[in-house]
């Protein structure tokens, strides 16, 4: 786990501006911030989802990834949501992260079912998620 954490932070500094920061991996909920905003990932247990509630012309939206248990070790990581207003500016991401990071807390397995976060896993080699997917 040491070594994830210190690859995290390698990688972290060498990507795109849209890069997160893992604040609290504690058991029952995640915090993930953007270095430029103060985007926080909330976890939904009840509810098996994670989500990110953004202010944009006058009104609060919510982007939202959403799972399900398969089995008792065992999501489906079903798919992503972003509002358009905040489309490529790396929303996305935050929420794949907070997902990855469960499953690794959680000792969990996943099927991936939603594209976007399939292209995450492909695109951070350097944090050894793919060894958490069932193909």
């Amino acid at each position: 786990m040491a070594l994830r954490k210190l690859l995290f932070r390698v990688y972290a500094l060498n990507s795109t501006p849209h890069s997160v920061k893992v604040l609290n991996t504690h058991m029952s909920a995640f915090s993930v911030l953007s270095p430029n905003s103060d985007l926080r990932v909330k976890h939904d247990r009840h509810n098996l989802c994670f989500s990110i509630t953004m202010d944009g012309e006058g009104h609060q939206d919510s982007a939202v990834l959403r799972y399900k248990f398969t089995s008792k070790k065992e999501v489906d990581l079903l798919s992503t949501y972003v509002p358009e207003s905040f489309r490529g500016k790396g929303v996305a991401a935050l929420l794949s992260k907070a997902a990855m990071d469960f499953l690794v807390e959680e000792n969990l397995k996943a099927h991936i079912s939603c594209w976007y976060i399939k292209k995450y896993v492909e695109e951070t080699p350097l944090l050894g998620y793919k060894d958490l997917i069932i193909f």
